[in-house]
């Protein structure tokens, strides 16, 4: 069995915990993503385009971190749901351009403010200080992690 020191055993307990939470969270908000019909990648591309607007598939794929080949998938199932509209861009036809369609955007309008309750219930045990310190903390650690990865 594995004996490390004192902070590396602290190191790995924060992340047991840390792990445990975010996917007892997760697991619990995919729930209600679930109980709109929609699967986690359809539910995210059309809280991004509600958000922020028409944006390209590669894009989309980028914000998301969803491979380009699945991001067209969702987006022509969502398409065919008439909840987005691509449009090819016509000075370069290899890009596309997804707009959520007036179906999608009522659809959000009715389905966002549950689901941003849900999430509100994950984080009750927190006060508005604790949640800003948790928002802090998170970025620091991702933010180190990704400096982590870009060094090699």
């Amino acid at each position: 069995m594995y004996q490390g020191n004192e902070k590396e055993e602290k190191d790995l307990r924060v992340f047991r915990i840390w792990l445990k939470a975010t996917k007892t969270v997760f697991d619990n908000v995919l729930e209600d993503v679930k109980g709109y019909g929609l699967t986690p990648d359809n539910f995210m591309v059309l809280e991004l385009l509600y958000n922020k607007g028409p944006q390209y598939i590669q894009t989309i794929s980028e914000k998301l971190m969803i491979p380009s080949g699945s991001i067209t998938y969702v987006v022509n199932k969502l398409e065919k749901k008439e909840l987005v509209r691509k449009e090819q861009e016509s000075n370069n036809r290899r890009y596309w351009k997804v707009t959520i369609t007036e179906k999608g955007e009522a659809l959000f309008n009715e389905i966002f403010p549950q689901h941003a309750e849900t999430i509100g219930k994950q984080l009750s045990s927190l006060n508005e200080n604790q949640k800003e310190q948790l928002a802090e903390l998170l970025k620091i650690v991702g933010l180190t992690a990704k400096e982590l990865r870009e060094k090699g």
